[in-house]
């Protein structure tokens, strides 16, 4: 294992974004900037950086996004970057687009969640579908999940193991991370209205890749499985190739959330179910690589006492809880940090071989 790779990783969003950028300008590719009107600790400009590398008009694409939950960034803009360093420019016909860091205020603010405190892999919701709901189950346990009160010493611990022997721990998980819409301070809210940063993706993505007649996308994601280990899910109802066949490609097993007995669950309002609708022209494979951290309980209560902390608290980037929900998510693990990037970039470069492969066969008959 290459014993550099985790210097990819970058200490804050203000230093992730400028080697982006600077790596992306050295490697050739095109640089788009999506402003947003949130600002940063100390007021520096957030923005999604992306940078597209290969042909304007491709009409094969990959689509690599990172930071779609804020504090969880970090792992995919070192994949990002890495790719940058190594990867070269994808055939004739084809492009490579990273986009880089989809809720930069969360990376920011060390929060899983945007200024709006919504969930932005929630915030996809289909033109039309209601801005409402909740699990009944997630209803009769909000005072537990989201006190309306500064934090302070409680039970909570206790109370989740009784959830868990109650309920069982794989409908608790589902019930909790679908998506919820009632509760504007809770956790896994998903909004009353598409996010800025979700729309100005949305108007890039048809602006910019609408000659695309393939798109493989593939989001990074970190906290949910065993330590360091990988998980590539698939999003239900998203894809035009056989998981089967998939799998064979990416030379890694695939989960599928809606067959049960994993760690993994549905949600609603997922980007991935998305993408097809933003890009009606082109036939569309999706899935999120997941990379595993701490044990469920640990990183859910790291959530709970940084929104804790942030809705009713005074808590600075710098502040406990914050650090604690970066840890939970990106830990201070140099075998931990080598392992993501080893297999980020593997993954990465296995979608692109599966996408450019037609491109690449074209040109060699020439």
């Amino acid at each position: 294992m290459n014993a550099e790779l985790e210097t990819f990783f970058s200490p804050d969003y203000s230093a992730a974004r400028g080697r982006f950028r600077a790596a992306a300008r050295s490697a050739g590719a095109r640089l788009d900037a999506l402003e947003l009107e949130a600002r940063g600790p100390t007021g520096e400009p957030l923005a999604i950086d992306i940078g597209w590398l290969g042909a304007a008009d491709a009409t094969r694409l990959v689509l690599h996004t990172s930071g779609m939950h804020g504090v969880e960034a970090y792992a995919g803009a070192a994949i990002q970057l890495a790719a940058l360093a190594g990867f070269g420019v994808p055939p004739a016909g084809c492009a490579l687009a990273l986009v880089h860091v989809m809720n930069p205020y969360g990376m920011a603010w060390h929060r899983r969640v945007n200024e709006n405190n919504v969930d932005l892999n929630r915030n996809f919701l289909k033109p039309g579908e209601p801005w409402s709901g909740v699990h009944p189950l997630y209803a009769r346990i909000d005072r537990v999940l989201n006190p309306a009160s500064p934090p302070g010493f409680d039970l909570f611990p206790l109370v989740a193991g009784a959830l868990i022997l109650r309920h069982g721990f794989e409908p608790l998980q589902q019930a909790l991370a679908e998506g919820q819409y009632r509760y504007p301070r809770g956790l896994f809210y998903g909004g009353a209205e598409m996010q800025p940063g979700p729309r100005r993706y949305l108007d890039w993505l048809r602006e910019c890749c609408g000659r695309a007649r393939y798109v493989f996308a593939l989001d990074v994601h970190t906290g949910l499985g065993r330590w360091w280990e990988q998980t590539v899910i698939l999003e239900p109802g998203v894809g035009v190739t056989a998981p089967a066949t998939l799998t064979q490609a990416l030379q890694s097993p695939l989960t599928d959330p809606t067959q049960g007995g994993s760690t993994v669950y549905v949600s609603r309002g997922s980007m991935g179910a998305r993408l097809p609708q933003a890009l009606p022209d082109a036939a569309v494979d999706f899935v999120a690589q997941e990379f595993g951290t701490y044990p469920p309980f640990r990183v859910l209560r790291a959530l709970r006492q940084e929104n804790r902390w942030h809705q009713y608290g005074r808590a600075t980037p710098d502040h406990r809880s914050k650090l604690a929900l970066l840890e939970a998510f990106c830990p201070d693990s140099t075998a931990w940090r080598r392992r993501v990037v080893e297999r980020g970039t593997r993954l990465l470069r296995a979608v692109c071989d599966w996408t450019f492969k037609e491109a690449a066969r074209g040109s060699s008959r020439q």
